[in-house]
């Protein structure tokens, strides 16, 4: 029996009650009436004479006023722009840790939609699910060639059949007008291709990092989407997220001094030699553009300036059969103009190990883990008087993913360059080159100058 119907039978089957509670009418109601459910049960109460002395403690008559449910807070602060969040009443003491403002989503037909093209262990287990916190983006369509395993995705993600396209047809998307965006989360050696055509296609494309296998195909998708006039960004999620916004932010202040060195490393113990990160025609390389690429572009990142010279060192273990096409360990040097200098390191042979630190002449910040999807640390110290404060900075966890697809489709909407664009992806594609050509000639290399900051980003991104 529905919680309405226990409080009806009761009414009807106790005459003489001659008053109820707030207390007995929420458990005989479940706490969960709705308004109009209420006045149905005092309607049929009204029906039965019999009923009528316990109904009306707590239902008016038909020609008196409407019935008054208790306020429960105040009234919120409502803005007529969608894009600002509306205001709730206070609840913690201003001494306790805050919420965030609330969440401020477009309506499904405002948001840009977007191709999905691959569906491997990344677009599931992230990108997919990332589309449930984002703001301003939705997943419209798919492209897989494994029509079982797509099939499946769209009938989890609300996918119409007539939008899963296979490789073959992937130009097909020029005719889905619901697609705005297309989003390349394929092997690297198949990113250029797909960027090309998609752009010829009309779309404009987030594409995975790294970019490219070559410093050649990373301009080539550059210039078709200049042709196209289509927006390219390359997808560099740690440039979204908050923490190491933070560092970067501490690092331009100048608020630990002056910037002495960086180190950072970026390393795990992967199998499957059959996979395609092990396969040089499809990855490009080995632990270097894969993970060590964290590295490289969030020192450049955090610095806003370019190395001028690299110096690089490769290794694998011999008859490991992991690694017959590339490589599985690099360690190199960066020097900079400011004076910094770095030293990095990444691996696909050991244990997980994802951080860096910041040495300054009046402190240090460290990243402890850095570059994973959840769970980051920032960590500062600093001297005060005859000690050394130590500082974990509390930040909650924002969804990666989420934040670089709606940052693509505000720009998208709003006509901009993105922070991270195609320009930002072959600056370390070259620099990588240039780590790989310095471990074959046992020297160090040279880069070409750069001396503007932030030279190949976009606009920096809302705060949020």
């Amino acid at each position: 029996m529905k919680p309405i119907d226990r409080f009806v039978t009761s009414l009807l089957e106790n005459p003489g009650m001659s008053s109820l509670s707030r207390q007995d009418f929420f458990q005989l109601t479940g706490r969960s009436l709705a308004v109009g459910a209420l006045g149905s049960a005092f309607a049929s109460c009204e029906k039965k004479p019999e009923a009528n002395n316990a109904a009306s403690s707590i239902a008016s008559t038909p020609s008196g006023p409407a019935p008054k449910l208790p306020a429960t807070s105040p009234p919120a602060d409502v803005p007529t722009d969608v894009s600002k969040p509306i205001e709730l009443e206070q609840i913690k003491a201003k001494t306790e840790q805050q919420e965030g403002p609330t969440p401020t989503p477009l309506s499904e037909d405002q948001r840009v939609g977007y191709a999905l093209v691959g569906l491997g262990h990344l677009t599931l287990n992230q990108i997919l699910p990332a589309f449930g916190a984002s703001k301003k983006s939705k997943v419209v369509a798919l492209v897989s060639g494994s029509p079982e395993k797509m099939q499946k995705v769209a009938a989890q993600y609300g996918v119409k059949k007539e939008s899963c396209y296979s490789y073959t047809d992937y130009d097909k998307l020029r005719d889905n007008k619901e697609v705005q965006a297309i989003y390349i989360v394929l092997p690297n050696g198949m990113h250029a291709e797909y960027t090309v055509r998609g752009a010829q296609a009309g779309k404009h494309i987030l594409c995975e990092k790294p970019m490219a296998n070559s410093a050649e195909e990373c301009q080539a998708m550059i210039d078709a989407c200049k042709k196209a006039d289509r927006k390219l960004m390359i997808a560099y999620r740690i440039q979204y997220e908050p923490h190491n916004r933070m560092v970067r932010e501490m690092v331009q202040k100048g608020q630990f001094g002056k910037v002495k060195s960086i180190v950072a490393t970026n390393g795990q113990n992967s199998d499957n030699p059959d996979h395609w990160r092990f396969k040089k025609a499809l990855a490009g390389g080995g632990s270097l553009p894969d993970v060590g690429l964290y590295c490289l572009n969030t020192i450049r990142y955090v610095l806003g300036e370019e190395p001028t010279e690299v110096m690089g060192y490769v290794h694998s273990t011999p008859n490991d059969p992991r690694f017959k096409e590339v490589e599985e360990q690099v360690n190199w040097l960066m020097k900079f103009p400011s004076g910094v200098q770095t030293s990095c390191s990444t691996s696909y042979g050991h244990h997980d190990d994802k951080n860096y630190k910041v040495l300054a002449d009046t402190g240090w910040i460290k990243m402890d883990p850095a570059f994973p999807y959840t769970g980051l640390q920032l960590e500062t110290s600093q001297a005060q008087g005859t000690e050394n404060q130590i500082i974990q900075h509390k930040i909650s966890d924002k969804d990666q993913f989420a934040a670089e697809l709606d940052h693509f489709s505000e720009c998208v909407m709003e006509n901009k360059t993105p922070f991270t664009p195609g320009e930002e992806g072959l600056q370390d594609q070259k620099i990588m080159e240039a780590i790989y050509q310095s471990a074959r000639e046992g020297k160090p290399v040279k880069l070409a100058l750069v001396d503007k900051k932030d030279a190949f980003r976009g606009p920096q991104p809302k705060q949020a």
